[in-house]
């Protein structure tokens, strides 16, 4: 059958029409009308016919469009629409959406983000050929950390159980008669005890640090406390640039031989940290009873004296704080410490300095309360800043070394800032 415009404009009459050589229409042969079943007029709905391009719009929504209201009903409704994340907080609003698999790597760090990691560099055609055989592919390491507001997040400090003041009190108590004995018998036994009470310290913070994946030194840097310790003993403080710059050499081989890659910059910080923390800042404690400092011996005295005038205000600022907290010193690091309980403590380190400190040869009321008022200032800051240390690792106690009062490093963290400070006012104060 052959048809054009015009016979669509009647109704089909039957008749077959006939192809002639001068007639240059196409011819389509066993073909009917589009639209004709059986000879009749099909019904069309006029409401689903699209207006001609050349009418004015009527303002009609398009039933693709309708249907986007029955998404309530559609199963499909369910899967999160595409998003394009452009800026960090784009992508965390939708973190717990993403899928880090879909990158098809070995493993993707938590802190991963897909602009934020290397490829392999792509090669041409011929220079794939020209190698046998082709390497397999291997994930480039990561150089650069990415940016993040809240550099704790997800680290909040976990709760512990809650400590026994008479338990805390009882251990306190046995401490004092075990360390004055030591400092009875002599510098030397006083020195053991001070290299003993630091490795044990430095050894609670390596663990620490491993606890949250890092991989300090922790052998090498053990050694490097108690040799500095020796040495400081020996030679005087000239011996901590000397070990210090041993550290850092021995730390090379340390890494150099390592059975795997790892983040070195993460393990040589947390080692020399923890030596510079621990062993450099204790050492003033080994300086101080040598008897080749002080002529006359008395440096057991001013780090007995150390000793107690911290005591005094961690004493002063527990049971204080205890009884009067309720302005925190600093909530970010240590909620637990409050403003009472610094003033507390400041009293009675006082306290301590003017009638306890001058009962003991050399000391003297007006060294006593000068001494008492330096370290009411260091003491507090020396336990703030184990605190940071620990919220940052996200731990409660450094360790269970010591019933009541945690760890070895929990008990000497004033005292790594009292030290320093002490043998300062010392020469400061011309105390010999």
């Amino acid at each position: 059958m052959k048809f054009d415009d015009d016979d669509l404009l009647g109704a089909p009459t039957g008749e077959v029409p006939v192809a002639s050589a001068s007639d240059p229409r196409v011819t389509v042969t066993g073909a009917d009308v589009a639209g004709y079943v059986f000879d009749e007029i099909p019904q069309v709905d006029p409401e689903t016919l699209l207006p001609h391009w050349t009418d004015a719009p009527t303002g009609q929504v398009p039933i693709v469009v309708a249907r986007e209201a029955a998404d309530a009903v559609d199963p499909w409704a369910a899967i999160p629409a595409p998003a394009w994340r452009e800026g960090e907080a784009d992508w965390v609003a939708h973190e717990e959406h993403f899928d880090a698999s879909l990158f098809a790597m070995d493993k993707v760090d938590d802190d991963l983000r897909p602009w934020e990691f290397s490829s392999e560099p792509i090669l041409a055609d011929e220079q794939i050929l020209d190698e046998a055989p082709r390497p397999e592919p291997t994930r480039a390491l990561r150089t650069r950390r990415p940016h993040r507001e809240d550099l704790l997040a997800g680290r909040a400090v976990r709760q512990g159980s809650s400590r026994s003041v008479s338990i805390a009190t009882l251990t306190g108590i046995v401490l004092a008669v075990i360390v004055l004995v030591i400092f009875y018998l002599g510098a030397a036994p006083t020195a053991v005890l001070i290299m003993a009470a630091l490795a044990l310290a430095a050894g609670e913070a390596f663990a620490g640090f491993r606890s949250v994946g890092a991989h300090p030194a922790t052998i090498l840097g053990l050694v490097a406390v108690l040799t500095l310790s020796i040495g400081v003993y020996e030679k005087g403080v000239v011996a901590i640039g000397v070990v210090t710059a041993l550290l850092m050499m021995f730390s090379f081989v340390w890494y150099l031989n390592a059975e795997k890659m790892i983040d070195v910059v993460d393990g040589l910080g947390a080692t020399i940290f923890v030596f510079a923390w621990v062993g450099v800042l204790g050492s003033f404690g080994v300086e101080m009873i040598s008897p080749h400092n002080f002529a006359s011996k008395h440096g057991l005295a001013y780090v007995l004296g150390a000793v107690w005038l911290t005591v005094a205000n961690d004493s002063g600022a527990l049971f204080i704080g205890r009884w009067l907290g309720k302005h925190p010193l600093n909530a970010r690091l240590s909620p637990n410490k409050t403003i009472e309980g610094t003033v507390g403590g400041t009293i009675l380190t006082l306290l301590v300095g003017a009638v306890v400190l001058p009962m003991i040869h050399p000391w003297t009321l007006t060294h006593g309360v000068e001494c008492a008022v330096a370290l009411s200032v260091v003491v507090p800051m020396g336990d703030l800043f184990e605190s940071m240390f620990k919220r940052t690792l996200g731990v409660k106690d450094i360790g269970h070394l010591l019933p009541g009062h945690g760890g070895m490093l929990d008990r000497v963290d004033g005292l790594l800032f009292a030290l320093p400070m002490m043998y300062f006012m010392t020469h400061l104060l011309s105390l010999s």
